[in-house]
């Protein structure tokens, strides 16, 4: 696999959710076979209690694809910027700026078009002006050093194909003293290739998943302090036909995973006086 055909295949599947959460807005279907979090993705369902999702669209709601619920762990106050990286249909940016409100910013990045088409008309549907959502990838961020308080993200560092880029273009971004808290698929012991070399488990969030230590030591290269990783999620066997979908000899693949891989929440601070500050 090579970091272009990851990120196509990337773009493909998110791409294609966008468009069909698009078609479902306009027939007004708010089923569980249209809204994704009413659905039975093992990952994604049951992340946003019945409050936040009645301040949102239906289809941020229903285009949320994440492993967790950042805004909710994460500490935002009023007046700061916030930088949602893979911001999809925008749930976590639209109620990021609800915290951080009209003296705040939340921004989204997001490279597929579809899901910043999706993003922007669920910001006019939630009549929020203090929210831009950005097209770019997350080893590239388009806005300057030292510009934002804190990062949040929502599975999705995971599908990234250049790690330690992404994670150093975090810490230029943030100010001195920012916080990068994010939710993310993590793994907790070896898998069999099979699993880390699959593109279609890839987009799924299991393939590229960073091992536990592979994640600290990566926050701790790019300049972090602070590092903590918190479980909110221990996938079992059970789960495997949800984690492993489209992939052949799934019982066997199954019982390997058994609690190989569990969502986690992913804390870390770029210090006050920054040592170490990677190149763009």
């Amino acid at each position: 696999m090579n970091d272009a055909t990851i990120k196509q295949i990337v773009q493909e599947k998110y791409g294609q959710v966008a468009s069909r959460v698009a078609e479902t807005q306009k027939e007004d279907c708010c089923k569980p076979t249209c809204c994704g979090e009413g659905g039975t993705d093992v990952i994604t369902r049951h992340l946003y209690a019945d409050d936040e999702q009645l301040l949102l669209p239906k289809g941020a709601v229903a285009a949320s694809l994440g492993c967790g619920n950042p805004t909710a762990l994460a500490t935002l106050e009023a007046g700061d910027t916030v930088l949602d990286l893979g911001s999809g249909g925008g749930i976590d940016v639209l109620l990021s700026a609800r915290r951080v409100g009209p003296t705040g910013k939340a921004f989204g990045l997001d490279l597929t078009d579809e899901m910043l088409a999706l993003a922007r008309e669920n910001q006019r549907q939630a009549g929020l002006t203090n929210v831009e959502f950005l097209k770019g990838q997350i080893e590239e961020i388009p806005l300057p050093g030292n510009s934002v308080d804190i990062i949040i993200s929502n599975c999705v560092i995971n599908l990234s194909a250049d790690k330690p880029k992404a994670l150093a273009e975090a810490f230029r971004v943030l100010k001195p003293g920012g916080r990068f808290a994010v939710s993310d698929i993590v793994r907790r012991r070896a898998v069999p290739d099979s699993i880390r070399k699959s593109l279609e488990l890839w987009a799924g969030c299991v393939a590229g998943a960073l091992s536990d230590t592979e994640y600290r030591d990566g926050l701790r290269d790019a300049g972090f302090v602070a590092v903590d990783i918190e479980p909110t999620r221990i996938y079992r066997a059970e789960d495997a036909a949800a984690l492993l979908a489209g992939t052949s000899d799934l019982n066997k693949l199954g019982q390997s995973i058994d609690g190989a891989y569990m969502s986690a929440f992913i804390r870390a601070r770029k210090p006050q006086a920054a040592q170490h500050q990677p190149p763009r």
